[in-house]
């Protein structure tokens, strides 16, 4: 059984490693910090923000070179998996925008036609929902109206995020089509 040869980049982080070698992590910083970069900024993140997450990256690199396994992996692909879980934790952290409220004007008493159009509407919904799957309901009420994360539902039944999302995009094709007439 022949082993293939390492790439270049792996043996560098083999040095960093094993030696903590600083002229092999230069290499690794010149050669991954510009791709890296190029990556966030094509994934939206501003110039700045992208630099600033390289120096974390590469940062994580040495500090964490002891972990790198290469039979398990290339250097690039453990340093852009690195990147990506990075990115993803700032993505996380970002606080979401809360919509503003609208304050209702005193004195507006909701319109006798306004509400049994909605009980109308509500009736409507109801019915359509109750002729959806057990399957599409029950994934659509997590989704919707306990506001869960796929991936949350997913850890919840058991079942893969790809199911999940079919059978809320296959309920709400349904909805839809079940409550065409009320869209006039």
């Amino acid at each position: 059984m022949t082993t293939s040869p390492l790439s270049e980049m792996t043996e560098a982080l083999i040095a960093v490693r094993d030696h903590r070698d600083r002229e092999a992590f230069g290499r690794l910083f010149d050669h991954f910090g510009p791709r890296l970069k190029a990556m966030l900024i094509r994934s939206g993140q501003r110039d700045g923000a992208a630099e600033d997450i390289v120096q974390d990256v590469m940062l994580v690199v040495w500090n964490k070179s002891a972990q790198f396994d290469p039979h398990r992996a290339e250097a690039g692909a453990w340093i852009y998996r690195i990147a990506r879980n990075r990115q993803i934790d700032l993505i996380r952290r970002r606080a979401v925008p809360q919509p503003d409220l609208l304050a209702e004007p005193p004195g507006a008493n909701p319109d006798p036609a306004q509400i049994l159009a909605l009980a109308e509407e509500t009736r409507h919904l109801r019915d359509a929902l109750s002729r959806l799957s057990a399957e599409q309901r029950q994934a659509l009420e997590q989704s919707y109206l306990e506001d869960l994360p796929h991936s949350r539902i997913s850890q919840l039944t058991g079942l893969p995020v790809g199911t999940i999302k079919s059978r809320i995009r296959l309920g709400l094709e349904r909805l839809r089509h079940e409550l065409r007439d009320l869209q006039s």
